[in-house]
This record gives structure tokens, sequence and C-alpha cells, in this order.
């Protein structure tokens, strides 16, 4: 099962599943439902940086599948986190959870961006806005957001805080925070 050069990441990740639903001889359509992500959102993230000029980055959220309870999954920024990168990462995080038994299915979100050219600021106005682009998507009970590849405990105290700007103090939007907002 090797990708062949016009293979995407996501391709090469449903090998893996199509070899296991062959041997547990799933359905056509449990295969499909499985195979597919149940949501995909493009946005444009435009950020003021610090030289007065606007930069908009293309960002996505995945959420895969949820049959097991809320999506979970990270929050990458990487020149190279496009949709399908973020698409494969999805349904990896849906195989992940299931296979520990843990009552979430899988998600994931990036922004291509290198975020070593940002500064503290810029990364901050960034973050925000990326939450408020997908603020409608998440919620506790709905997708939770986490660290990943480029991001870290106070990106996510800043999607917390910027979703509490919009819906309450909700500490349970994300996890990997700072232990003094509620992280572990």
């Amino acid at each position: 099962m090797l990708k062949t050069p016009e293979q995407s990441i996501f391709d090469e990740v449903n090998l893996f599943f199509d070899d296991s639903a062959d041997r547990l001889d799933l359905n056509d359509g449990l295969r499909e439902m499985l195979r597919r992500p149940w949501r995909e959102l493009l946005v444009q993230v435009p950020v003021r940086m610090d030289d007065g000029q606007v930069q908009v980055f293309s960002a996505s959220r995945v959420q895969h599948n949820a049959a097991r309870g809320p999506y979970k999954g990270g929050v990458r920024y990487h020149p190279e986190a496009d949709l399908e990168e973020v698409r494969a990462l999805a349904s990896l995080m849906t195989w992940k959870t299931a296979l520990v038994d843990l009552p979430y299915g899988g998600a994931k979100g990036g922004i291509q961006v290198d975020p070593g050219q940002l500064s503290t600021s810029e990364f901050n106005r960034m973050t925000r806005r990326y939450t408020q682009n997908i603020e409608h998507l998440i919620g506790p009970k709905r997708d939770i957001p986490a660290p990943d590849m480029g991001t870290n405990a106070q990106t996510m105290a800043w999607m917390m805080d910027t979703y509490g700007q919009l819906h309450g103090h909700t500490p349970a939007i994300v996890t990997g925070k700072p232990v003094e907002m509620g992280g572990s």
C-alpha cells in the first residue's frame, strides 16, 4: 500500500481504511459514510501585520466523524496545512479516538502559515480571527480544538478568550490551555 505520486495524503489514509474495512467486511454504505468527512469549512483569515499591511491566510476546519461523541482535534499552523492534509489528519483523529475507546470523533484545523515569521501580536490577531471564523462550528459539546504543530497553550488561551467574548466564559472549548486557565 505505497502512495503513488498522484495520490493525496487523504487517499493514502483511505487505503488503510479500505484494508481495515475489508477485514471487517463492512458494507458499502457504511464504508462511504466512514470514509468521507462530515463537514469541511474553508476560511480566509485576514490579519493586519505589524507594518500595517493586511495579509490573508488560507485556513480550514474539518470534522470527519462524530458518531462516538463531539469532534476533537488539533489546530495546526504550518505552510503545508492545506485542506488535503487537514482532511487526512481529521480522519486519523477519528480512528485514534475510536482505537483507545474515547468518546470523541475526529477533527483537525489548520492555517497555512509559517508561525516563525509572525510576531507575537500578529500570531495573536491571526488566532483570534481564525477562532471568530470557526466559532459557529466549535463548542464543548460540538468540536473541541487542541494544540498541534505550530500552536501551543498560549494559542489555546487566545482561542478560549475569543470564543468566550462571543459565547461567555467557556473553559471547556479547548484543551491544552495553560494550567492557570484551567488546563492540566
